[in-house]
């Protein structure tokens, strides 16, 4: 996939990345992404060296269809790992997948939002992150994906030819709370401390709610998602791309 999709979308869309340095280049790690669009998990991978493993809703692994095919082959052949985001037992058997992948030694992709962004703004993580980062003992990788709101609003299947970043920060070492891991106050004060890097990295504001819950208030008034303007996703500077400006990462 590098070497065919991967060497598409970087001829294409001209993608841009920074702080890939914080990615080790072997060993246990998993990279905690704010998620603008179904396409972060085309553009992260491909600007890596290393392959990456994602968590992917299980409606992408049931759809009918020559199309629902296409998908669930392709998230398959790629390694996504299912997850019936309903909570209960699913959740629990990708979240030990997630673990073996790391007790492996690999590269674990995670969404702490669960779902998308409805509107552009960063959303409070669940949990099942800090659980990772405590039982494996990994370290946690902030990322921020930029501009790809814009390439592939909501809705839109087929992204624009609009220049997405990746940000990536500073490994975050939690190895001091490892025997703490069924405890749901360190729990929460781990997520909170990963989501609050991703907010540093991405310029968006936050938001003390979950994804799923604006997205089911939204479903219920009957209302759209709210745009947002290129820049910042919720309003905030968008980090600088190539070249040292907002402006040169579009």
């Amino acid at each position: 996939m590098k070497a065919t999709l991967g060497r598409f979308l970087r001829w294409y869309y001209r993608p841009w990345i920074r702080g890939a340095e914080h990615v080790p280049p072997s060993g246990a790690a998993i990279l905690a992404s704010n998620h603008l669009a179904v396409i972060d998990s085309f553009f992260l991978p491909a600007l890596l060296k290393r392959p990456v493993v994602f968590l992917g809703k299980d409606a992408y692994f049931t759809g009918r269809g020559i199309r629902g095919r296409v998908v669930a082959t392709f998230m398959r052949g790629v390694g996504t790992i299912p997850v019936d985001r309903s909570g209960g037992p699913g959740v629990e058997a990708a979240l030990r997948t997630g673990l073996a992948r790391l007790e492996a030694g690999e590269l674990f992709g995670i969404y702490p939002e669960g779902t998308r962004s409805p509107d552009g703004r960063l959303y409070r993580g669940k949990t099942g992150i800090a659980r990772l980062a405590l039982e494996s003992g990994a370290p946690v990788i902030p990322v921020a994906m930029v501009g790809s709101h814009i390439a592939q609003p909501i809705g839109k299947r087929i992204p624009s030819r609009h220049r997405v970043g990746v940000v990536i920060g500073a490994p975050l070492d939690f190895s001091r709370y490892r025997a703490m891991a069924s405890d749901r106050f360190v729990l929460r004060a781990v997520t909170d401390e990963i989501m609050y890097a991703i907010m540093g990295l991405s310029g968006q504001d936050y938001v003390d709610a979950y994804a799923a819950s604006e997205k089911a208030r939204m479903a219920s008034r009957g209302g759209e998602p709210t745009p947002t303007a290129p820049g910042g996703p919720g309003g905030r500077p968008a980090p600088d791309g190539p070249g040292g400006g907002a402006a040169a990462g579009r």
